[in-house]
């Protein structure tokens, strides 16, 4: 039977898209190690001349780029889980100097490392606004994994999975003071294209503006600690109210191919 064009580029596209999954796995268990462009371009099947272009295309951030956000993020949760140098942790994050590593780690969080490690990790952050597919889920916490599962199952066939998506999950309730059965909750990814809704899915823009964000590694079943260490313990002396806006958590790593203690979620409380 001879295949459809629209199945052979769906097919090209999830092959690509395994490719370069391949070589941001290899990124992340090697952050360590230099990571040349053709090495990189080795592991994932692509030649170095193509490589660069395709991982930027599909990523939506370029190979340098993603290597020096995972060292940064890395970096702060050193930072706040440690007492080690600032210089120690700049030269593992393989900055040269503390005064780059600084700039680097400003840009990326909103605050100095001194001060992200002052304010028990807690930075303020001036989040751009996002075009996303949502999937709602209504219900506990702990079943999100099934809005996740209809979200991409209606994104991939249409090509909207792009190498690595950025994954969000749009906290609506509180669940200390919310019914289990009536919380919600959308699982998103920022979409880079238009996009007509589906059954399935709605389309949403998240606002623009200051959040508090704090980076978390453990399960997910311990986020709840780290929302009450931000609310009860940051925020009261912020000098800042929070806003009447759903919460945000931007999962950094995937838990298909990481350890549930090993997991970073960056959580994002907007402010007014």
């Amino acid at each position: 039977m001879i295949r459809s064009v629209v199945e052979m580029r769906v097919s090209t596209r999830d092959w690509y898209q395994e490719r370069v999954l391949r070589a941001w796995q290899h990124i992340v268990a090697n952050l360590d190690d230099e990571l040349p462009l053709d090495r990189l371009a080795s592991v994932a099947g692509f030649s170095p001349f193509h490589f660069h272009r395709i991982f930027r295309g599909m990523t939506g951030e370029s190979v340098q780029a993603c290597v020096r956000r995972l060292r940064l993020e890395r970096a702060g949760e050193e930072l706040r889980r440690s007492e080690r140098r600032v210089l120690d942790i700049a030269l593992d994050a393989g900055f040269d100097s503390q005064e780059g590593f600084d700039r680097a780690f400003r840009r990326h969080f909103g605050s100095s490392p001194s001060e992200f490690r002052d304010s028990a990790g807690v930075a303020v952050r001036r989040l751009p606004a996002r075009t996303v597919a949502a999937a709602r889920h209504v219900g506990p916490y702990d079943q999100v994994g099934k809005a996740w599962g209809r979200l991409f199952a209606w994104a991939g066939p249409r090509g909207l999975i792009y190498g690595i998506p950025e994954m969000i999950g749009v906290v609506h309730d509180d669940p200390e003071v919310c019914d289990p059965a009536t919380l919600r909750y959308d699982a998103a990814i920022t979409l880079r294209q238009s996009v007509n809704p589906g059954a399935e899915v709605q389309i949403d823009t998240l606002a623009e503006g200051d959040y508090a964000c704090l980076l978390y590694r453990g399960p997910y079943s311990k986020l709840g600690d780290a929302y009450t260490r931000l609310c009860g313990g940051w925020l009261p002396d912020s000098g800042r109210e929070a806003a009447a806006l759903p919460s945000l958590e931007f999962y950094r790593n995937s838990p298909q191919n990481t350890r549930p203690e090993d997991l970073l979620t960056e959580i994002a409380i907007p402010l007014v």
